[in-house]
């Protein structure tokens, strides 16, 4: 027993080295754990872990949440529980689908004000020797992006500005999310409401004085939509690629590899008061959660009912830690927003599970509501 219980802990710290060498190439990127406390005791990573994945109490209970989830899916596909409401709620998602460009420049607009007047550099844990510059950068991207003008334009400069600072500052890892996000804009475009979509119907109208003197619309804009098109079909793909990664780098850094700060945020909001179980669990299960959530994200599997799982964890994280900066996490919140509405896309486990047991409203009658007029203000629901 003894031998046995030697070489689980000798595998359990090679994995954790791993781990830690993966961190030290990737960077000394802070977590968003930094921006609610300011620091624990430093912790030595391999030993946290070798411990507490050695402890049968905890080992059980990660093992046991695990196979909850494997056998709640797997009901799922057998039972296949509420398909009316399922194919419901995907024909609501669908109906929202031209007014994705919309979220996508909310969720990348905002963040980009809040950080231009933080004076932060995408994320709060990046502030470079330029304040001034910042601000005026945050700022005029992210009300450019609002008002969805020069839409495209704005978005590959500005993912182009952030690839070129990354090098440097691996503390940007910790917004990865405005790589899709930026991407998805451009490859959409401004969407309606905007100013773009304001000036392309003027410009398009040939009855109009701007249509004559409009240099862009018909030379750039049309051919470049025109060539760009055949690839908008990846956004979800691409969404759920940076997502993933993001939640898995998130999960792993900030907690895993940093149990010292991570204690430290389990002991100063007494979490271990809401759930009584030691700190150790609160501090793996949390980061084994995210990191979940983004391989089940890359895997495009189950993809909209994960995406609620991470609604959970951004409130959970809004109202149990009072002041986590809110602003930070709009563009997550906003891009899987942006994943419930578009659902996994191609090259998903969820398209292959379409192909193999069939989607919701196939197991549902016809829907006859576009044949039903929505009751007024003056008319009763019912019949009497």
């Amino acid at each position: 027993m003894r031998r046995m219980h030697y070489r689980l802990r000798r595998v359990v710290g090679a994995l954790t080295a791993l781990l830690v060498a993966a961190q030290v190439l990737i960077g000394s990127a802070a977590a968003h754990i930094e921006y609610v406390t300011p620091g624990g005791e430093p912790q030595d990573v391999v030993a946290f872990l070798t411990d507490a994945l050695t402890t049968p109490f905890i080992v059980a209970v990660l093992l046991g949440g695990f196979l909850v989830i494997v056998a709640g899916l797997a009901a799922y596909l057998y039972v296949r529980p509420f398909p009316a409401d399922i194919a419901a709620f995907r024909a609501i998602m669908d109906d929202y689908e031209d007014l994705l460009p919309w979220l996508f420049r909310l969720s990348m607009g905002m963040p980009m004000i809040g950080a231009g007047f933080g004076g932060y550099f995408f994320s709060p844990a990046v502030e470079l020797p330029y304040p001034t510059a910042l601000r005026l950068f945050g700022i005029s991207v992210g009300f450019l992006l609002l008002f969805g003008l020069a839409t495209r334009v704005v978005a590959v400069g500005t993912l182009l500005l952030y690839l070129a600072v990354l090098p440097s500052e691996p503390g940007l890892l910790l917004a990865f999310e405005y790589i899709p996000g930026l991407l998805a804009i451009a490859l959409l475009g401004g969407g309606r409401p905007s100013a773009d979509a304001m000036i392309a119907r003027m410009a398009d109208d040939d009855r109009t004085v701007y249509s004559d003197i409009d240099p862009f619309y018909r030379r750039v804009a049309v051919p470049f939509a025109e060539r760009i098109e055949p690839y908008t079909a990846m956004v979800p793909t691409l969404l759920r690629g940076g997502i993933g990664v993001a939640f898995i780098y998130l999960g792993i850094t900030q907690k895993l590899l940093r149990p010292g700060q991570s204690l430290a945020v389990v002991a100063k909001y007494d979490l271990t008061a809401v759930v009584s179980v030691a700190p150790e669990l609160w501090v793996i299960g949390a980061g084994l959660t995210e990191a979940l959530v983004g391989v089940m994200f890359i895997l495009g599997a189950f993809t909209r009912g994960f995406s609620l799982v991470a609604f959970g964890l951004f409130v959970t994280t809004l109202f149990g830690l009072p002041d986590d900066p809110v602003v930070a996490h709009i563009s997550l919140f906003g891009l899987v927003s942006a994943l419930l509405i578009t659902g996994a896309g191609p090259y998903s486990v969820d398209e292959w599970l379409k192909s193999k047991f069939g989607a919701a409203a196939d197991f549902v009658g016809p829907d006859d509501s576009d044949r039903r007029e929505p009751p007024t203000a003056e008319e009763p629901v019912g019949d009497d």
